[in-house]
């Protein structure tokens, strides 16, 4: 056997090989070059039976060290450490730190010459930042690609990866900083490495092989080392390589979160996960700024068929099929730039999948963008619709409301953007309420560039519009601002539904209020007027009553924690009215536990609150005349209307009041202060005080329809109430039209007869007061049975 041993380096040098040198055999008829590690080399040739047909010949030549420009490069006195720091009692261990671009250069001992026989050589490699790359692709490689120059006998060996296909001479590659960590691949062959290799983190450990004994042959590797700029900060929490739980509370309030694509290595059947979490009524948007869908240029295991690589997103917290929004791939996907992928809840599942594996990253390049928008209602949502909500008596009695939380709304899609019109509905049912309070808060839109407020109806300014069903637009309310000296507006609907209309124009809408935290506008809302409280609505009426409670509906409404009634109260034009309470009690003497108030002209301020420790005003109510009542709002139209509120903030079992009106037609006076008589067929009775003139048929009904009008004696401080509608004098003696007032002698009999009744009944009664003041007096409050 002939062989021959090169030994690089003696003892004085800094590196050697002189332990394990190992040696070359085989035939190689063409020259080859070894250049030395040191200053020092020694050549050793052994043949076993040296004939005619062996021989060596070689010649040798002294360079300076920085003249080799394919080890050192340009400009090497500038990086001493481009080849790395030599482990001190090593040949070839080699230390590299803060690699960048053309500062570390990864060769094969001897390079770029043939290679050394039994090495062992590591090399630990580090960069400043993830993730760190080995800039091998398109690099001459030669690493065990020849067993000999015949390439008839020794075919050359392609690039191959794999410990089997490599049985002698290897280079691996380790995800890490030593031999513990997971390995990428194992190299061998020659030609030109086809694609580099990146790290997850920032460091890789090289380990270098070469078999005891092998040809004159084989030229080893050279590669650079750098880190892949596409490293960003996540934030989230990550588990494992690649699986990640990327929630709202990691980031701040109107910011967005960035994950990339894979970017570095993995193996086959990789499966990376994006768990995008929200908050409880939050929902996740993704969109990706920047996407390409490549082919996969540097697999490690090669795959025939469709989508070896793919990215899919779900609707969901987990990898549901039946929820999927949307699915890449890489052989037939066209990819998605700036459009909003939006779940439907507070999660959405993100799951890259690669058949293939990769040496260099994924075949779909993505930059992803995700954040988080409030969705929550304050109603129920009406399915098939943007953001319209109904908000029903039977769910809630009361609660408050905004313009959409959700700002992504106001990102309409579209070169010409639809303008966003949102309704909310509130709706009722009279068994439970019969009216609605809403009260609006405060309008806060931004100027609109294509339109003006000045005529809310007919512009297209961002407004609010409140209204009933089927009333007329005068009838309602277009708001597209709100000053401090009108809010708050209540507005008290008169049956049992009104819609509120959010309306933004859509060229603007993005611009103005997109990732805006102030809402828009704000209201309340509340459901009132129980079947307690009886009728809601009052026609004008000559006459007529109110009482509280409505003991009708004491069957079947459950007892309330609190009540509010309003009654609206129409009056006929130019009649006055007066108001009497037949009776009136309350629970207590505070305002806080109920009070009546009284509101006229359609002010908003009340003109009278009537509660418990002021009572005693209603013994003498006023007449409104038809002037404090407010003009007609249309000409031939009803004045405002007269209403009464009554509030109770706790069961009204001790509350109870009768209140009766009448209206009063007043007659008109002449140039000399007499009363115009020729329109007393208007008047059937005319009241006394010159209080005004109600209708005959009021008359000796059993109801005081009249004022109070009491005469005071001058001399006297004595006061005489004057006869009204239902006082003996005018009810007492009937007239006949043929006697001219004369009382005949059955009336005289009728009057003694009764009025012997009367005192016998009288004697009666005192009897039994004075019986039951002895025992203990029992409440005659009003209990109405809750």
């Amino acid at each position: 056997m002939n062989i021959i041993s090169i030994i690089d380096g003696n003892t004085k040098t800094a590196v050697n090989n002189r332990k394990d040198p190992g040696v070359f055999c085989g035939e190689s008829e063409q020259p080859q070059t070894f250049i030395s590690e040191t200053s020092f080399v020694r050549v050793l040739f052994h043949a076993d039976n040296f004939t005619d047909q062996t021989y060596f010949s070689f010649d040798s030549r002294a360079e300076q060290q920085f003249d080799v420009y394919l080890r050192y490069g340009q400009h090497p006195e500038l990086y001493p450490n481009r080849r790395g720091e030599i482990v001190p009692g090593s040949y070839c261990e080699r230390q590299f730190n803060d690699c960048r671009l053309q500062t570390c250069y990864v060769q094969s001992p001897a390079y770029p010459g043939i290679y050394p026989r039994a090495l062992h050589c590591k090399y630990k490699l580090n960069t400043r930042q993830p993730f760190i790359k080995l800039y091998i692709e398109n690099e001459e490689f030669n690493i065990d690609g020849q067993r000999c120059e015949n390439i008839m006998t020794c075919p050359m060996r392609p690039i191959s990866s794999g410990s089997q296909h490599c049985p002698y001479d290897y280079i691996r590659v380790y995800d890490g900083k030593n031999e513990t960590a997971p390995v990428i691949g194992t190299f061998c062959g020659m030609g030109k490495f086809p694609y580099s290799i990146i790290g997850t983190s920032a460091d890789l450990f090289v380990e270098f092989v070469s078999s005891p004994a092998g040809p004159l042959l084989n030229t080893g590797f050279h590669f650079n080392v750098g880190n892949w700029p596409a490293h960003v900060e996540t934030a989230g929490v990550k588990n494992g390589s690649c699986d990640w739980l990327l929630n709202s509370k990691s980031l701040a309030s109107g910011t967005e979160g960035i994950f990339l694509s894979v970017a570095h290595w993995y193996p086959p059947h990789t499966s990376c996960t994006y768990l995008l979490k929200g908050r409880p009524g939050e929902i996740a948007r993704l969109y990706f700024p920047s996407f390409r869908v490549n082919r996969i240029e540097s697999p490690i295991s090669p795959y025939d068929g469709d989508c070896g690589e793919s990215l899919t997103l779900y609707d969901a917290n987990w990898p549901d099929d039946a929820r999927i929004i949307k699915t890449f791939c890489d052989t037939f996907s066209k990819p998605m730039e700036k459009y909003d992928f939006v779940s439907t809840s507070n999660a959405m599942f993100v799951r890259f999948e690669s058949k293939t594996g990769s040496y260099s990253g994924s075949s779909l390049y993505y930059w992803a963008h995700y954040d988080f928008f409030n969705a929550t209602r304050f109603g129920e949502p009406v399915p098939n619709t943007e953001c319209d909500e109904t908000f029903a008596s039977w769910k809630t009695q009361s609660g408050q409301l905004e313009s959409p939380l959700n700002t992504l709304l106001y990102k309409r899609p579209g070169d010409r953007p639809n303008d966003l019109s949102c309704s909310y509905t509130f709706i009722t049912d009279k068994r439970l309420f019969a009216r609605i309070i809403l009260t609006i808060e405060s309008v806060t839109f931004k100027d609109n560039p294509y339109a003006q407020c000045s005529h809310c109806w007919d512009s297209r300014a961002d407004k609010i519009i409140i209204r009933e069903p089927n009333a007329e637009a005068s009838k309602g309310h277009c708001l597209c601002r709100l000053s401090q000296s009108l809010a708050p507006l209540k507005i008290i609907s008169r049956g049992e539904k009104i819609e509120l209309k959010f309306i933004v124009h859509g060229r603007h809408a993005a611009a103005s209020y997109f990732k805006q935290s102030t809402p828009l506008f704000k209201a309340n809302y509340e459901f009132v007027h129980s079947p307690l409280c009886g009728a809601a609505l009052l026609s004008p009426s000559t006459d007529g009553e109110i009482e509280f409670p409505s003991y009708e509906a004491l069957s079947y409404v459950n007892p309330p924690r609190s009540i509010k009634c309003i009654w609206e109260l129409r009056v006929n034009p130019e009649k006055d009215l007066w108001l009497h309470f037949d009776k009136i009690q309350f629970a207590s003497r505070s305002c806080e536990d109920g009070k009546l108030e009284i509101y006229l002209g359609g002010i908003m301020d009340a003109y009278m609150t009537i509660c418990g420790e002021n009572v005693s005003y209603v013994r003498e109510m006023p007449i409104f005349s038809a002037t404090q009542l407010g003009q007609p709002r249309v000409p031939d139209g009803e004045p405002p209307p007269v209403v009464i509120q009554f509030t109770g903030s706790m069961a009204p079992a001790r509350v109870a009041f009768k209140i009766a009106w009448t209206e009063l037609f007043r007659l008109p006076r002449d140039n000399n202060g007499q009363l115009k008589t020729q329109q007393l067929e208007d008047c059937g009775f005319q009241c006394p005080g010159d209080t005004g003139c109600i209708p005959e048929r009021l008359l000796c009904n059993g109801i005081v329809n009249c004022p109070t009008t009491n005469l005071q004696l001058g001399i006297t401080n004595v006061s005489l109430s004057l006869p009204d509608d239902e006082s003996i004098e005018t009810c007492g003696n009937p007239t006949t039209g043929g006697n001219n007032g004369v009382v005949g002698p059955a009336g005289w009999a009728g009057a003694g007869l009764g009025a012997g009744l009367a005192i016998l009944v009288a004697l009666t009664c005192l009897v039994v007061v004075c019986r039951l003041c002895r025992r203990r007096s029992r409440s005659r409050d009003i209990h109405v049975p809750y």
